[in-house]
């Protein structure tokens, strides 16, 4: 569904570093990317994205220098664009101060937010295929916002969830998995 090619003898701009390479990669646009498009985009029916990179041949990675590799290799770069999103739903879009140490201290909590948030879908969520790879709002609407009430009777804790909630099933299986993981010391 897609389509690369290298641009590199077709650059033609002062002040480029030597052996800058310009790959652009060409895909049919989904529907959130049609308000987005160039008019050139609009007029040929196709998304384009251009990667310079300076990359020639890495050493020891057989196949690096072909122009695929390294569309994958820029595209894989997603992903963290990916987490910084997530990390602005967690929290990190608005600092809450003017205050350095309490943006810092707000930046700490936020991040430890995300990574809580990771690794609950990682050890308890894997198998869901709705949960393991839910936004953070998915994930604070059906988890985290939880109806329940956490109860004690004769030395023991009941967490006493709405039998109507639709995510309890959820919920308990990731909790039942938490409380058996073995403890660190």
């Amino acid at each position: 569904g897609y389509q690369i090619a290298e641009l590199t003898g077709m650059n033609t701009r002062d002040g480029w570093p030597e052996g800058m390479r310009l790959i652009v990669r060409r895909v049919k646009p989904s529907r959130r990317q049609l308000k987005k498009l160039t008019d050139f985009e609009k007029k040929t029916g196709w998304r384009y994205s251009v990667t310079a990179t300076n990359i020639r041949h890495m050493w020891g990675i057989a196949g690096s220098h072909q122009i695929q590799f390294l569309d994958a290799l820029h595209r894989d770069h997603a992903e963290v664009e990916d987490r910084i999103r997530t990390g602005k739903a967690m929290g990190l879009h608005n600092l809450p101060s003017q205050s350095w140490q309490i943006n810092a201290a707000w930046m700490l909590a936020a991040n430890l937010a995300c990574d809580l948030d990771a690794w609950l879908r990682l050890l308890t969520l894997h198998d869901s295929q709705d949960l393991a790879n839910a936004e953070p709002d998915t994930m604070r609407l059906r988890l985290y916002h939880l109806p329940a009430r956490l109860a004690y009777h004769a030395r023991r804790r009941y967490l006493r969830i709405e039998r109507t909630w639709p995510w309890a099933s959820a919920f308990t299986t990731s909790w039942r998995r938490l409380t058996q993981l073995p403890a660190v010391t």
